[in-house]
């Protein structure tokens, strides 16, 4: 355990206060452990098109790739339900800033990135 821990800036969910949020009305951050990152459209294409888009924003704003655990399509034939959903199950500590919080401690305590 470091004795210098990495200060985040977390709302109370754990997600980082400046990570890009979808910005569709119908996607959504949800829960861990695995945080699925919910697209929902009744066109497939579109809600691929979102997430490709989100993941863009969040690997420029991460500084690094981010790491997505795996992707799952699912599908509602409920009448008047959005039919696809597009989930990216992405790593909750990726979301929350923890590489940024890493250089920015690496940077004030004059350590390099990428050892731990």
């Amino acid at each position: 355990m470091s004795e210098n821990p990495a200060a985040l800036d977390t709302d109370d969910s754990g997600l980082a206060r400046a990570l890009p949020r979808p910005s569709h009305g119908q996607d959504e951050i949800q829960e861990v452990p695995f945080r699925p990152v919910g697209f929902r459209d009744d066109d497939l294409p579109t809600a691929l098109e979102r997430s490709a888009r989100w993941l863009r924003e969040v690997q420029e704003w991460l500084g690094e790739p981010v790491d997505v655990i795996g992707i799952h399509l699912d599908y509602d034939d409920t009448p008047g339900a959005i039919y696809y959903e597009v989930k990216l199950l992405c790593n909750d500590e990726d979301l929350a800033g923890v590489p940024i919080a890493l250089r920015a401690r690496g940077a004030t305590d004059g350590s390099t990135a990428g050892g731990a």
